[in-house]
């Protein structure tokens, strides 16, 4: 069994080996940020736009972290590693300071911890051809989902209720019905032959993967429109699918028990996913 490499603080060790103390506030109140990102060939797969969203969320909560550095050290990182397929997890907390809600005094030392894994095939993989089976929840999380933060018990009590139910993921619904993200992915429905999607705000994670299949979906003269979905609209579209850092592109085909479309991947998604592996293939030439 290989041993997975980290970062914490400046210092290379097994992850096993790294030890956090109880009063960091990341462990006490889920004060923190991360990113995940995948590895291909040995190199990092949209690595500035992990790292600008890092800083971006790091910003809206306050936490002063010298990212440049941060990035740096990730790159060491995966270069000691040798991994050629894997996954970067990266996070930040506030700190280490005794439990008060108000946020520490300025000069309080972030807590910074980088670890690269190997990754060889997703859990996804195989639904990738026959697409699939999720599960509708209503959206528990707070308000301010564009910032990646460490508190995801919302999202973990959706991805449990998916499993629970034999499923691969939970869409998340919103008060008024529409379809916000998944519990770990970005949601996009196809309409005759256009695709549908959230439009950004505060209720929905800028996912990276979402701003890059945005970007190929234009590429291949494929019509976005920005606008939610509605839960009760499921049945009179022609398909879905998900995005994300793990899950790539992946079709939908069932939706509580109901297919969606004719029942399996559909040409504009299996379009993106062809290009999606074509970004990869890129990387990996270059």
């Amino acid at each position: 069994m290989s041993v997975t490499l980290a970062d914490w603080n400046g210092e290379v060790m097994p992850l096993e080996d790294v030890k956090v103390s109880v009063l960091d506030r990341g462990f006490l109140f889920g004060d923190g940020i991360y990113e995940a990102l995948r590895v291909y060939g040995g190199k990092p797969f949209l690595l500035r736009e992990h790292m600008d969203r890092l800083k971006r969320s790091l910003k809206e909560v306050s936490i002063d972290a010298d990212v440049d550095a941060f990035e740096k050290r990730t790159l060491n990182l995966l270069a000691k590693s040798g991994i050629k397929e894997g996954l970067i997890y990266q996070q930040v907390t506030r700190g280490v300071y005794p439990r008060v809600h108000k946020y520490p005094p300025k000069g309080t030392k972030p807590n910074e911890l980088v670890w690269v894994k190997e990754f060889t095939e997703t859990p996804f993989a195989e639904f990738r051809e026959s697409g699939a089976a999720v599960v509708t929840v209503p959206d528990l999380r707070w308000k301010r989902c564009d910032i990646k933060s460490i508190n995801l018990l919302g999202n973990c009590m959706a991805a449990e209720a998916a499993a629970q139910a034999g499923c691969q993921e939970a869409l998340l619904i919103a008060e008024d019905g529409s379809i916000v993200e998944g519990s770990h992915t970005s949601a996009f429905g196809v309409k005759d032959g256009r695709v549908w999607t959230m439009p950004l705000g505060p209720n929905i994670l800028p996912g990276i993967t979402r701003a890059l299949v945005l970007k190929l979906a234009n590429r291949a003269n494929i019509e976005v429109i920005e606008r939610s979905l509605l839960k009760s609209e499921l049945g009179q579209i022609d398909e879905l699918f998900l995005t994300g850092t793990t899950s790539e592109v992946l079709p939908v085909t069932k939706v509580d028990g109901h297919g969606v479309g004719t029942g399996k991947a559909g040409p504009v998604t299996l379009r993106l996913v062809a290009e999606y592996q074509k970004e990869i293939d890129e990387l990996v030439r270059s």
